[in-house]
C-alpha cells in the first residue's frame, strides 16, 4: 500500500545522507519534499502541516546539530513523529459481563462480513468462544456469505433470515450466545454506498438493544481521505471505539492509515492484509512506520512464520538437518509453508531492505516463480525428490514438460537446492536447526 510513499521518502533520505553537515536550508528543502510525498499519498493536509512543523522544530535544533550523523538523526525524528501521528496501538476492550458484544459498522463494500469472520477466527485462537450474528438483511447473499465463512472456519453463525428487523436479530443473537455459553458476539451490520440517516438510525437502534463493548468501523484503505470523513460520520452517530483498515495489501496510497487516527482520535486496532481468513494483523504503529520508511518489519515476519509453520514439521526438519538428509520433499514442504505466510511480495517487504533490493535486482522473483518451482518438484517421482542425483537428461526433459518449464530452469533450481543443502548441513553440524535459525532472527 505504501510503495510510492516509501520510494519517495527513501529517495529524499538517500540525498540527505550525502551531506555531512545539515544547515537549516537543507532541512527546509528535505521537509518540502516530505510534505509533497505525504500529500501525494493522500494524507490529510492538516495532518501533513502538523507533522512537518513537529519534525522541523526538532530537526533544526540541538538534537541534530550535536549528532554524529545528522541525516540518520533526521530519519529517526521522522520515524518517531510518524509513530506519534499513527497513535497508540488500540487493543480490544473485552470487559464487563459475558458475552462481550462487538459491533462492526461501515460502508457497503468495505469488507465487514469477511472481517467478522477474521475477528472470530482471531478470538477463537486466543481462547474465546465467538458467535457471529448475521445482522445485514439487505445486501443480497450477506447471510449466506457469513454462513459459508462459518462452515469453512468451523465457527457458529446465528441468523433469523431477512424478515426480522436487525436490532431484534442482534438482541436475539446475544441471548442465544448467553444461553449456549459463547463469551463473544460479533455483529455483522448493514452498510450503504454512502452514509444516510436511515442506516444511522438503525445502527443506533442496534447499539441501544445490545450495548456493545466495542464498536469498530471497518474502513477501506483505498478510499483515501474520504475514509476520514466516513470515520467522523460514524463516530458522531454511534461512538466508535476503534478502526479496522481493510485492503492495505492493495495499491492504495496509504494516506487513510496515517490520517484517520490523527483527525478522528479513534485508535486503529487491526489491519486487513488480504482476502483469506488469516490475513489480519494487530496494528502496531512503530512497525507500520518502519514499513513506510522502508525499514522492514522483522517482528511481524516472525509472528507470521510462527503462525504458518507447523511445529511437528519444524521438529522433523530439525532432525533431518542434524542427520544431513534434507531433500527436495522437505524443500517443497518449506516452500508451501512460506506461501502460507502470505504473498511473497508482502513477505519480502517485511525484511529490511529486501523489498527494494528484489525490485531493483531481480523483479522476476514473484509468487508466480514460487508456483513454477513447486510445479517442477511435483513433476518428479518420490524417488527423484529424495535423490535428485539420479536426474539424467531424459528425466529432466520429462520433468520440464510436465511442469511447463525448461531444462535450464530445472538445472538452475537443482543448483540452488544443492547450495541450500550445503548450508543446511552446516546448520545441522552446528546443532542449531530451525529453532536456532529463528533465534538468530529474534
Amino acid at each position: 500500500m505504501f510503495e510510492n510513499l516509501t520510494d519517495k521518502l527513501q529517495a529524499v533520505f538517500r540525498r540527505l545522507g550525502k551531506r555531512g553537515v545539515l544547515r537549516e536550508a537543507d532541512v527546509d528543502e528535505v521537509l518540502r519534499e516530505i510534505r509533497l510525498a505525504l500529500l501525494e499519498a493522500d494524507v490529510h493536509y492538516k495532518v501533513v502541516k502538523d507533522f512537518i512543523a513537529r519534525v522541523r522544530e526538532r530537526a533544526v535544533g540541538v538534537e541534530v546539530a550535536k549528532s554524529l550523523s545528522p541525516a540518520q538523526q533526521v530519519i529517526k525524528i521522522v520515524h518517531e513523529e510518524l509513530v506519534d501521528t499513527l497513535g497508540e496501538p488500540g487493543r480490544l476492550e473485552l470487559q464487563g459481563s459475558v458475552p462481550y458484544v462487538m459491533m462492526l459498522v461501515g460502508l457497503q463494500g468495505s469488507g465487514k462480513t469477511t472481517m467478522v469472520a477474521k475477528l472470530a477466527r482471531y478470538l477463537k485462537q486466543g481462547g474465546h468462544l465467538p458467535l457471529m450474528v448475521a445482522g445485514d438483511i439487505y445486501r443480497p447473499a450477506a447471510i449466506t456469505q457469513l454462513e459459508v465463512l462459518g462452515r469453512q472456519l468451523e465457527l457458529p453463525v446465528f441468523d433469523e433470515g431477512q424478515q426480522v428487523p436487525p436490532p431484534q436479530i442482534c438482541a436475539n443473537g446475544v441471548r442465544e450466545a448467553r444461553r449456549r455459553g459463547y463469551d463473544v458476539v460479533i455483529l455483522d451490520t448493514a452498510g450503504r454506498l454512502q452514509i444516510d440517516q436511515e442506516m444511522m438510525a438503525e445502527l443506533e437502534a442496534v447499539k441501544r438493544a445490545v450495548k456493545p463493548v466495542e464498536t469498530l468501523l471497518v474502513a477501506d484503505a483505498m478510499t483515501g481521505q474520504e475514509a476520514v470523513n466516513v470515520a467522523a460520520g460514524f463516530h458522531e452517530h454511534v461512538g466508535l471505539t476503534g478502526l479496522v483498515l481493510t485492503k492495505v495489501d492493495g495499491d492504495a496510497r496509504g494516506g487513510a492509515a496515517i490520517s484517520m487516527r490523527a483527525v478522528t482520535g479513534i485508535p486503529i486496532k487491526f489491519l486487513g492484509t488480504g482476502e483469506k481468513a488469516d490475513a489480519l494483523e494487530v496494528f502496531h504503529p512503530d512497525r507500520l512506520a518502519s514499513r513506510i520508511l522502508g525499514m522492514g518489519d522483522v517482528l511481524t515476519l516472525i509472528e507470521r512464520a510462527e503462525a504458518a509453520f507447523d511445529q511437528e514439521q519444524a521438529e522433523r526438519l530439525e532432525r533431518k538437518l542434524r542427520e544431513a538428509s534434507f531433500d527436495l520433499e522437505d524443500f517443497l514442504e518449506q516452500l508451501q509453508q512460506v506461501r502460507n505466510m502470505g504473498p511473497l511480495s508482502q513477505i519480502l517487504d517485511l525484511v529490511p531492505g529486501m523489498g527494494k533490493l528484489v525490485q531493483d535486482v531481480s523483479p522476476e522473483v514473484t509468487d508466480r516463480q514460487f508456483k513454477r518451482i513447486e510445479a517442477m518438484i511435483l513433476s518428479m517421482t518420490p524417488e527423484e525428490r529424495r535423490n535428485p542425483r539420479i536426474l539424467n537428461a531424459s528425466r529432466k526433459k520429462r520433468i520440464a514438460r510436465g511442469s511447463g518449464t525448461t531444462v535450464q530452469e530445472l538445472n538452475a533450481l537443482l543448483k540452488q537446492f544443492r547450495q541450500m543443502q550445503r548450508m543446511m548441513k552446516q546448520l545441522g553440524k552446528g546443532k542449531k536447526g530451525t529453532r536456532g535459525l529463528m533465534r538468530m532472527f529474534g
